[in-house]
């Protein structure tokens, strides 16, 4: 089943009965009709499954027990009403797409299934929001070549990129323990994290709160259909293995980094916190804005053969917009909205999803339903477009001024740090993610 076919859901002239679904600018129009798993807040609850529809939430759960969904949709159904959103994941594709197609018809304006659906409403502002799904594993790719040119200068100013950055897509192995769903209605909150650091001018090691605390503007892409350990999965059927996108925030302790990262990589550094977006925008409902891969430079080298179809040339990137925002404490004191630091578009990412999961398949690594991936900092060509504090205050020799006075060059504690997407294209449905939000606390 193709990821990028226009089919009935997509329809831009259908509109929901639920009247927020239809306002302009929302992230969840019928169209959308992203997965996460709730309960009532303050309720005595499981979690369990549901859809997004303008302002509510459509409890899954609920709906199976009113019987207005048939064979194959049905079946979806009773998966994606569990807890947790693994078994319908990693369920056979086809399902997940009648499902969608079921509640589309359910939920469009004149659906004879009106009445039954709206009794299975939940107000979001009235829900809490849970993980999507029991994360087993966690992979941050290094996907963005700006992220990757930017922060390379820094260190390396001669030669920013290593010899195998244009040849695969890189990856580290991150911490599934410490990822959290949020919100600006409900910000996933962490203490600052402390470790070991070196400064240049330190004769010796240093321990305590980072000084150098920063965000990173990702895109995190959930895989659905697991394979076998020891097999490998083509490119040609990557996408098949993907089931949705969410925004993500991978937060880095860029001092206690900087001291640890060699020769292994990021570790106390990355593992005190990851932040995502509540919701999980599928695939399919991303089919009309799907774009050609990145366009490599004269000179690049081509992707090797086990990282290159034409369906990735031609269809394998996502004209996704994506923004940051600020809410430091002393603004929320006085009351004032965030203020945007960047936007960027994962469009301009090196590498996509497919190439993903073709290179973290091809040794015979088995992935599972519910595994999570990072795309990585997500920057453009201009400082506009830089996806974090490291990149939009050089290494914190420039810092951001705020709006208010205040200026950053890495982020202190109070400050919120707010990620936006959405996707967008004339003659289609506007697709939302909503957004993830996450505030730093004072260091335990």
């Amino acid at each position: 089943m193709s990821t990028t076919a226009i089919n009935e859901t997509h329809d831009p002239k259908q509109k929901s009965w639920v009247d927020a679904a239809n306002e302009a600018g929302a992230d969840f129009p019928l169209q959308n009709l992203a997965f996460g798993v709730f309960r009532r807040a303050g309720k005595a609850e499981d979690f369990r499954g549901g859809v997004a529809i303008g302002d509510q939430i459509l409890d899954l759960a609920a709906a199976v027990r009113t019987g207005m969904f048939a064979k194959d949709a049905a079946e979806a159904a009773v998966l994606a009403s569990a807890p947790t959103l693994n078994g319908f994941m990693g369920a056979d594709p086809g399902l997940a797409s009648a499902l969608r197609l079921a509640l589309f018809r359910a939920l469009r304006e004149g659906s004879a299934l009106e009445g039954r659906a709206r009794a299975c409403l939940v107000p979001m502002k009235d829900a809490e929001m849970g993980l999507p799904a029991a994360i087993g594993d966690f992979t941050d790719f290094f996907s963005s070549v700006f992220h990757a040119t930017n922060t390379g200068s820094m260190f390396r100013p001669d030669s920013p990129l290593f010899p195998n950055y244009k040849h695969l897509p890189i990856a580290y192995h991150g911490r599934s323990s410490s990822i959290r769903v949020g919100s600006l209605a409900s910000p996933h909150t962490f203490p600052r994290p402390q470790g070991q650091s070196k400064p240049a001018d330190a004769p010796a090691p240093l321990f305590g709160p980072s000084k150098r605390l920063d965000y990173e503007l990702e895109v995190g892409v959930w895989i659905g259909r697991g394979n076998d350990q020891g097999t490998r999965v083509s490119i040609e059927g990557a996408e098949a293995h993907a089931f949705g996108l969410c925004l993500l925030n991978d937060w880095s302790a860029r001092d206690i980094q900087g001291w640890e990262y060699q020769p292994l990589g990021p570790f106390l550094a990355k593992n005190f916190a990851t932040t995502i977006s509540p919701w999980i925008v599928t695939l399919e409902a991303l089919a009309p804005f799907r774009v050609a891969e990145f366009t490599r430079p004269a000179g690049d080298p081509a992707p090797m053969a086990y990282l290159d179809s034409p369906h990735n040339r031609a269809a394998g990137g996502i004209d996704l917009k994506l923004e940051v925002l600020l809410l430091t404490a002393r603004m929320r004191a006085a009351g004032l909205a965030p203020v945007r630091l960047s936007a960027s578009n994962f469009r301009d990412s090196y590498w996509t999803i497919a190439q993903f999961i073709a290179h973290h398949t091809v040794g015979g690594c088995n992935l599972n339903p519910g595994d999570l991936f990072g795309s990585g900092t997500q920057s453009g060509r201009t400082r506009e477009e830089f996806g974090s504090l490291l990149e939009l205050s050089w290494g914190g020799k420039t810092p951001v001024e705020l709006p208010n006075g205040e200026k950053r060059a890495f982020l202190e504690d109070g400050d919120t740090l707010i990620f936006r997407g959405h996707c967008s294209r004339d003659g289609y449905a506007r697709i939302g993610f909503g957004d993830v939000a996450g505030t730093v606390l004072p260091a335990n």
